[in-house]
């Protein structure tokens, strides 16, 4: 059995750190966390995958217990095989969401944290508009996108919104493109999700 320490983790490590035992092959994992959100959401990951699991508060924390059949096996191999087919992502601003920016701000650098964190990988990430500044100097999220890309993602930013916001010469991770290979990347892809 693996043993997970989820405490003191915030959004969205302890599912991260959860699947990395299930990526791994562990038959059955003991998650500790310490609060409602990481209960809620390990909980769902588990049950999303078909695992057998429960959930004990203790003083020092819930112990959530993910048990997995024969079957689950099979799935998450099938789910691996299909999931991100010629796929990816066209992220169109530096912020996710709307209403707060400095909120807007925190969740995007999660969103790419998490997607870095997640395999199987998108084939690629299209940046436009705002968004191409994630990928210039001074952005928090340079590492983890860095990580994709030497994963296999194809990184492209937008250049004449490099040129618009006047950082071309700041990109730090992937290529600058142009329209026609965004639309041509978008129109090859099975499935492109608009961030």
């Amino acid at each position: 059995m693996k043993i997970v320490d989820a405490r003191k983790k915030a959004c969205p490590q302890p599912v991260i750190m959860t699947k990395k035992e299930v990526d791994g092959g562990a038959e059955e994992i003991t998650v500790i966390v310490d609060n409602e959100t990481a209960k809620i959401n390990v909980t769902k990951f588990g049950t999303q995958l078909k695992y057998t699991v429960t959930a004990e508060d203790k003083d020092d924390g819930t112990y959530i217990v993910l048990k997995k059949s024969g079957e689950n096996k099979e799935q998450t191999e099938i789910i691996s095989e299909i999931k991100n087919k010629n796929a990816g992502y066209f992220i169109t601003s530096d912020k996710l969401g709307k209403g707060s920016d400095d909120l807007g701000r925190i969740l995007m650098k999660s969103f790419l944290y998490t997607l870095s964190e997640t395999k199987p990988y998108p084939d690629f990430l299209i940046f436009l508009n705002s968004g191409v500044k994630l990928t210039t100097e001074g952005s928090e999220s340079v590492d983890d996108l860095m990580k994709l890309k030497e994963g296999g993602v194809k990184i492209v930013s937008c250049g004449t919104c490099l040129d618009f916001f006047e950082i071309k010469d700041k990109l730090r991770v992937g290529s600058i493109s142009n329209m026609y290979d965004i639309v041509d990347m978008i129109s090859s892809s099975t499935n492109t999700i608009t961030i």
